[in-house]
């Protein structure tokens, strides 16, 4: 994998394969689809051929509003082919997060479970809405010919857009991360290359398909890398344990990643338990901090050592502790080839001195070249070159990086990405409701959980039930403020800016 477009490695290893078990769908810890490498070849090319009936042309966006399952990689592996755009969303968002997301990314289909289709046609009644119930076993889907078609030869090139990822902003509008063919080649490439990932190799697949995490570092990986997905339709703590310990030859995994939150709630499980867990080779965790004690916890539990790494949906992963090596609890570890890294003062963009504290500065083949229709976004994230990650960091002796704080005020609860100012928006929208701060706090859980402090208008009286209410209904339950408190007013400086440092204190009381 040297150059090229992400479906066309995934074609010539398709073809390679042949018989060989690709992916193993799990619903509710049973084994419901099993599919072989060449069943992925041809079922993409009838997703295909149903796609440009439906329309769709190179570089149109698809929507992927479904829930986990056989068909999402389908439908992915099919919009690569016919070199269009692949936009996946989180299945559990609400009407008032999907407007924005649909009328920015402008689709041309939308793939959706039908209980969804009649919000996505409110949203674009005039868009193309494909209803595919993902609550049925994958051979019962018909919304495309199974027994496969010819491949399709679109006139696709590495630097053509194959992924929209959206990420939480600073403004409260979500920006969509356009990921190139190159882009995603070059991030599979290195992954592939640090981590081992073999032929042999099973890995155990918990995570959500609609961030780079599940989609790219774990999907595009392993199936690139020849080995077997053992697909979970969720996280289920328990049903995670029982397939990580199981010991049938076919679904024996060697691979799991996952984000802190995660292995958090399996050490509960595991807790007492005496489990033979020596037949995985790889543990990983990112998507968020992982706590020196919980490191020292998995490394007892499950008797190695997690390999920590960094990504962002804008850049593909950039750090991982090495898979031979010193790992350092903390450290998100060392750069990935071809990585350019600078420590950058963010006021004077001077290089911080060996061991100072800086914005970390990336330059590699795996940014995104810029944000979907923003312009002005993609100007101001970008620098000579350089993609400012809005992390704040520092490297020590050995060359390990360490991530110590964010310029941007994004949460990171449970591995999800949180934009203060959205949760902000929907909450100063309540009745009574003068201002409000959102924050992130240390949680041994979710390593951060969002919380708020709301002052309200003068002669209102508010409870914070009312506002989880509101926010349950506009936002994703991981979005909703898990504590709530009331001020007279919020902290300011003198310029009037609201002291977030202030504001998290008044939960430290």
């Amino acid at each position: 994998m040297q150059t090229g477009t992400l479906n066309k490695y995934f074609e010539d290893e398709f073809s390679a394969r042949g018989d060989k078990t690709a992916l193993v769908f799990l619903r509710d810890g049973r084994t419901e689809t099993e599919l072989t490498y060449r069943d992925l070849e041809q079922h993409a090319n009838g997703c295909s051929a149903a796609l440009l009936d439906a329309g769709v042309a190179k570089g149109d966006r698809v929507v992927l509003f479904l829930n986990k399952s056989a068909v999402f990689v389908i439908a992915h592996l099919a919009i690569l082919k016919i070199g269009a755009i692949a936009v996946p969303l989180n299945a559990g968002f609400k009407k008032a997060e999907m407007a924005y997301l649909l009328r920015d990314a402008d689709p041309k289909v939308v793939i959706a479970d039908p209980e969804k289709s009649d919000m996505v046609s409110q949203i674009v009644p005039h868009c193309h809405i494909i209803p595919v119930d993902t609550r049925k076993p994958y051979k019962d889907v018909a919304f495309f010919d199974k027994s496969g078609a010819d491949s399709v030869e679109i006139d696709v090139m590495p630097e053509d857009p194959g992924l929209i990822i959206y990420t939480s902003g600073t403004t409260g509008d979500p920006k969509g991360a356009v990921l190139t063919h190159r882009n995603l080649v070059s991030d599979a490439r290195n992954i592939i290359k640090i981590w081992e990932i073999a032929p042999t190799d099973v890995l155990c697949h918990t995570l959500p398909l609609f961030h780079v995490h599940g989609l790219c570092f774990a999907l595009h990986t392993t199936l690139l890398a020849g080995g077997v997905v053992v697909m979970l339709d969720s996280f289920k703590p328990e049903t995670v344990v029982s397939v990580l310990a199981g010991k049938d030859r076919k679904t024996m995994c060697s691979l799991f990643m996952a984000v802190p939150a995660m292995y958090a709630k399996l050490m509960e499980v595991l807790e007492g338990k005496q489990l033979d867990f020596e037949h995985i080779r790889l543990l990983t965790s990112g998507s968020a901090p992982l706590l020196v004690n919980d490191f020292q916890r998995i490394a007892q539990i499950f008797g190695k050592q997690p390999v920590e790494r960094e990504g962002m949906s804008e850049t593909g992963m950039n750090f991982s502790n090495p898979l031979r090596g010193e790992r350092k609890p903390g450290s998100i570890g060392l750069p990935l080839p071809g990585l350019q890294v600078r420590i950058v003062d963010p006021d004077t963009f001077a290089d911080a001195p060996r061991g100072g504290t800086g914005e970390i500065w990336l330059k590699s083949e795996s940014i995104t070249p810029g944000y979907w229709r923003k312009p002005q976004e993609t100007s101001e994230t970008f620098r000579q070159g350089w993609f400012r990650t809005g992390d704040l960091g520092k490297v020590d002796a050995d060359g390990y990086f360490y991530l110590t704080d964010r310029i941007k005020h994004i949460i990171i609860t449970g591995g999800e990405n949180v934009s203060a100012k959205e949760v902000e928006n929907v909450i100063n929208g309540v009745d009574g409701v003068a201002e409000s701060a959102v924050v992130g706090i240390a949680d041994e859980t979710w390593g951060e959980k969002v919380v708020a402090a709301v002052a309200a208008k003068p002669e209102h009286v508010l409870n914070p039930e009312e506002i989880q209410k509101v926010c349950k209904q506009q936002l994703h339950n991981w979005k909703c403020p898990k504590q709530i408190v009331f001020v007279e007013e919020l902290p300011r400086n003198t310029m009037g800016k609201v002291l977030k440092d202030a504001v998290k204190a008044l939960f430290e009381k």
